[in-house]
């Protein structure tokens, strides 16, 4: 008879204890551990048995395998799935709520109105899909609506009805299996539902999209076991404060991880930012403190503007405050302006914003942020036709970046004709010179 024991899973890790503790040994997440019944059962293993095995062959005797890829008919969503969807792909995407999940696999589904698609409801109703899809637009004559929260009705309607070409679950953590007496969204039935839906998806040759929630620390909710268990994980980023919205892959067996979708919030769904660099630049103004730099996100190219304010401190201690850059790295770069350039900073708050809501994480941006710094502290703008980019060494020296050429035709094309990089500026003090 099987039997039956309690045991403490951390929702974060998936680690084990038969005790409860307020942190997780394991992640050192608080509160994190949730009591649990599984079931043991005693096999008896026979020494005679029987063990197939597989046969070893020479990896250059086996023929790669060719396959055709489905287009989702958004090119942004497209470009970073690595060219469409290939049949057995299981794809999680996941994001803060409201950021646009389900409104982006609506506009997929409209896109490939003659493609029969099989929609997994646990969330939502059915009547709010269909107010969904109204305001889109799109009379959704290709969506088999299926309301189900249990793991195995919906891998048997994968396989009841012929001639899916795509398979969306919104989300993983409303499924649940009778198997597991868990309750729905633990780590147990997440890992254990999603294992199913791989191996249904890979014996029918059909994509699966599943919508993950995510923790308050951005990671896909559940085990990180997950992110094993699926080919591709999509985040979909965004500011409540603004209207674009990225697309990243941390993990895609079929194409690159370092490409980026971009899209804007309308009122009728996302819509496609083919040059993101005119989105971030549209509301430019010519004053002092504003310097243009390049950032790399994968293989794309992107210009933004950095802002930085330089005001006198009215108390002792200066302040240092910036929103869509790293606040350790702006103390550091301070230090390098302070130290190597001879500019005095100690007396005066300092404020540096990305315009646009964007987060560049990048040392490419070090040297416009200096730059940005030393035109706000003197009051004099710099020119609005160049762009500056490259690493600040502790030294006082700028140090190269990688895809520099790529940066500057990105500038060129979109009209800069000035360009202050590494590759024509070798320390910081030089190119403050040059630049104001």
């Amino acid at each position: 008879m099987p039997k039956q024991k309690t045991l403490y899973i951390c929702q974060q890790c998936g680690y084990e204890t038969p005790q409860w503790v307020g942190q997780c040994p394991d992640c050192k997440s608080w509160n994190s551990l949730e009591e649990t019944v599984v079931t043991t059962q005693k096999s008896a293993i026979s020494s005679s048995r029987n063990v197939a095995t597989a046969k070893t062959v020479k990896l250059s005797e086996v023929q790669p395998s060719s396959f055709s890829r489905l287009s989702s008919g958004i090119g942004e969503f497209d470009r970073v799935l690595g060219g469409g969807f290939v049949p057995g792909q299981v794809i999680i995407i996941a994001g803060e709520p409201g950021v646009g999940k389900s409104t982006i696999l609506t506009q997929i589904s409209r896109q490939l109105s003659d493609k029969k698609i099989l929609y997994v409801c646990g969330e939502e109703s059915v009547s709010q899909i269909k107010l969904r899809a109204q305001r889109m637009g799109y009379e959704a004559d290709n969506l088999l609506m299926f309301a189900e929260t249990d793991v195995f009705a919906v891998t048997q309607a994968m396989q009841d009805n012929a001639g899916l070409d795509l398979v969306i679950i919104d989300s993983i953590q409303t499924l649940t299996t009778s198997e597991l007496n868990s309750a729905a969204g633990s780590i147990g039935q997440v890992r254990g539902c999603t294992q199913l839906v791989t191996n249904a998806a890979k014996r029918l040759g059909i994509p699966v999209i599943l919508v993950g929630h995510i923790t308050k620390q951005g990671a896909v909710a559940g085990p990180k076991v997950l992110e094993h268990i699926v080919d591709t994980v999509l985040y979909l980023e965004g500011d409540s404060q603004h209207l674009f919205r990225v697309l990243r892959t941390s993990k895609n067996r079929f194409g690159p991880v370092s490409e980026v979708g971009m899209f804007e919030m309308e009122e009728g769904g996302l819509r496609e930012v083919v040059n993101p660099s005119e989105l971030f630049l549209e509301n430019r103004q010519q004053t002092s403190g504003s310097c243009i730099t390049v950032v790399m996100e994968g293989y794309r190219p992107i210009l933004f503007e950095i802002q930085a304010l330089t005001t006198p401190t009215a108390f002792g201690y200066p302040r240092r405050t910036a929103s869509g850059f790293s606040v350790n790295r702006l103390q550091v770069l301070i230090a390098i302006l302070e130290k190597r350039c001879g500019l005095n900073l100690s007396n005066q708050d300092v404020y540096v914003s990305i315009a646009g809501g964007f987060k560049v994480a990048e040392y490419a941006a070090d040297l416009a942020v200096c730059c940005a710094i030393a035109s706000s502290l003197k009051d004099k703008p710099i020119d609005p036709k160049t762009v500056v980019y490259g690493e600040c060494g502790l030294s006082g020296e700028v140090r190269r970046v990688p895809h520099e050429e790529r940066r500057a035709q990105e500038a060129k094309k979109l009209g800069f004709t000035g360009v202050v990089s590494a590759s024509r500026i070798k320390s910081v003090s030089k190119a403050l010179a040059q630049v104001l």
